[in-house]
């Protein structure tokens, strides 16, 4: 079977709107050739997708599956189109994302005097974003901190980062420079539990408890650092990051027993552009560990 990437499309979009109607509004389509063009994917696949009711329309459990799939899959297309429009230019690039924490300054000016032919662009990523950026083809190689998505991306592993727990600046622990996950169990955690599986705080933090609602977490730094300084909770982040988001009334304390993130090198799979090869080498020999 021929996948048509247009009807994923209009899939993607009838599941993240639970409305044929809404659906086709944010489309510019009528309803009636969006619920035709709906039916023709189920025809191709010979299964539904949706069930349909007066209370709305839902995924049935094969179209939660596809809707998993085809998220990267319409990102990958995109990525496609925009990689042969760059190749199409007089110019040759080469983009790569660095997010803070990460100094990268030195490996693109040895780059750039490695390739003078070589337009090199570097683009400011985020570690909620890190992703997006490879998958929609904004960059061509990005430095990221694990985990990623498994099966889609060239990982190339440089070192591990240490993580530090962000406090209110006049909090008791505040004047101290390390602490254990243990003493922060009374604090409540701004993040979702699964990225420090060593806190063991209240019940209702845990990502197994009824009505924890991680939705209405803070989602960017900034927003976490904010909560923090005003007394809402702590915040595990890399210790790079910290010391690019210095402030007076937030302090950060070294974690001596959270494992570190490591900050690694990534790229899309089955990518041959030869320059891909060429900085990830540069990077492992200037960011790697030190040989004994």
């Amino acid at each position: 079977m021929d996948l048509d990437i247009r009807r994923l499309r209009y899939f993607v979009a009838v599941a993240e709107e639970s409305s044929f109607v809404r659906a086709a509004a944010r489309l510019y389509m009528t309803q009636p050739a969006l619920s035709r063009q709906i039916r023709a994917l189920e025809e191709d696949f010979d299964v539904a997708l949706f069930v349909r009711d007066r209370q709305g329309t839902a995924l049935t459990r094969a179209g939660r599956q596809l809707l998993e799939d085809a998220r990267p899959m319409l990102a990958a297309a995109v990525a496609l189109e925009q990689r042969v429009r760059t190749a199409a230019r007089e110019e040759n690039h080469f983009t790569v994302g660095f997010m803070p924490g990460v100094v990268v300054t030195p490996i693109i000016r040895e780059f750039s005097r490695m390739a003078p032919d070589l337009r090199v662009d570097v683009v400011h990523t985020s570690i909620t974003h890190q992703v997006d950026y490879l998958l929609d083809g904004r960059v061509d190689v990005c430095y990221v901190r694990l985990p990623l998505p498994p099966g889609m991306f060239e990982v190339v592993p440089l070192f591990p980062e240490p993580r530090v727990a962000a406090l209110p600046s006049e909090h008791p622990l505040a004047h101290r420079k390390a602490v254990g996950i243990d003493d922060l169990r009374d604090i409540p955690l701004l993040q979702d539990p699964r990225d420090v599986p060593e806190w063991r705080g209240g019940a209702s933090y845990s990502p197994a408890a009824p009505g924890r609602d991680l939705s209405s977490l803070p989602v960017t730094i900034e927003e976490c650092l904010e909560a923090v300084a005003s007394g809402a909770g702590f915040y595990v982040m890399p210790s790079g990051m910290a010391d690019f988001y210095r402030r007076r009334d937030v302090e950060y304390l070294t974690l001596e027993d959270v494992a570190p993130r490591m900050v690694a090198l990534a790229y899309m799979e089955h990518r041959t552009m030869p320059e891909l090869h060429k900085f990830a080498d540069l990077s492992r020999r200037m960011l790697g560990p030190v040989p004994d």
